[in-house]
């Protein structure tokens, strides 16, 4: 018996050593196939752009420059639509999550007659789009183009964050708020003091979710901003970078002379190629900066929110 469980428990350690192994090659397969494009594109904004065109650029610049990103930068409007960009990121998130959280508690609670009809309502919003004309026409009575407001306003609420903060508020426990009520607190209290602190998991998901979609918008701008340049964004200013370097590249009809001089280093210059490499990692930065601090609510955050629809 002795010698059974020993060989039992050395079969068990093979095992588990097989799956360890096999497991870390899959692991760090998928973490190149993740990380290469990241690194590919970082590669080519510090890289030469005409040595770009010649291809071959893999993990490391070849011909290493950081002009790509002077030209990106050369333009004052640039760094005023970052500003824009992070004020717009930061007022929209923190007004975003807030309303979502108010509107789900208040349909997370039973004694809320209505709150079959209103969760009914706001899917239905879901499904069903108005279009660009509706909406422009819209935005335009209610007095919000031309104004920092469009950004914020019309994007106040989110249904899917309703939803994933409300499912998730359906699962703390009801003693909670029983013994609060029986304390006398209200729904402001009840609120403020015990749904919200202990939905910091998913407060800090749709947090994410909210601030991705900011930060990377730049259609709205487009639509009904773009003749006023203090109201726009980086990621319109950095869209009109690309459209120009490509109307450059596709119109200039010396542009092999000019790559030619380049390679002689007499002159610098920038290719569609290098200056979308860049644009990619300028947009990319302050996301990746910021996910690290929300990294450990985000799987908690979703997980449990989704437990209940």
């Amino acid at each position: 018996m002795d010698f059974l469980k020993k060989l039992s428990g050395k079969r068990r350690g093979v095992d588990d050593l097989v799956f360890d192994t096999v497991n870390l090659i899959i692991m760090l397969l998928l973490i190149v196939v993740m990380l290469y494009p990241m690194l590919n594109t970082l590669a080519i904004s510090f890289n030469s752009a005409t040595d770009t065109v010649r291809g071959g650029i893999r993990l490391w610049p070849r011909q290493f420059t950081t002009y790509n990103y002077q030209h990106v930068f050369e333009n004052a409007q640039v760094l005023r639509a970052g500003l824009t960009s992070v004020l717009r990121t930061v007022i929209g998130t923190a007004t975003g999550v807030f309303a979502a959280a108010c509107v789900a508690y208040a349909i997370s609670r039973e004694h809320f007659v209505l709150r079959r009809f209103t969760t009914i309502i706001f899917v239905l919003t879901m499904y069903m789009n108005p279009g660009l004309i509706p909406t422009y026409l819209l935005h335009r009575d209610l007095g919000l183009i031309g104004t920092f407001w469009i950004y914020i306003i019309p994007s106040l609420i989110g249904v899917f964050n309703i939803i994933v903060i409300r499912s998730f508020m359906e699962n703390v426990p009801k003693s909670l708020f029983e013994s609060a009520q029986m304390d006398g607190a209200g729904d402001f209290v009840q609120f403020f003091k015990i749904a919200l602190p202990l939905s910091i998991p998913v407060i800090a998901t749709v947090s994410l979710f909210i601030a991705v979609g900011q930060w990377n918008q730049w259609f709205d701008v487009f639509i009904y901003n773009s003749s006023i340049p203090e109201l726009s964004t980086l990621q319109y200013e950095l869209m009109k970078v690309l459209s120009n370097s490509n109307a450059a590249f596709n119109s200039g009809g010396d542009m092999q002379g000019a790559m030619q001089a380049a390679t002689a280093g007499v002159v610098e210059t920038v290719t569609p190629q290098a200056v979308r490499a860049a644009m990619t990692i300028v947009v990319s930065v302050p996301i990746i900066c910021v996910y690290p601090f929300l990294q450990k609510y985000f799987v908690k955050g979703l997980t449990i929110g989704g437990v209940k629809g």
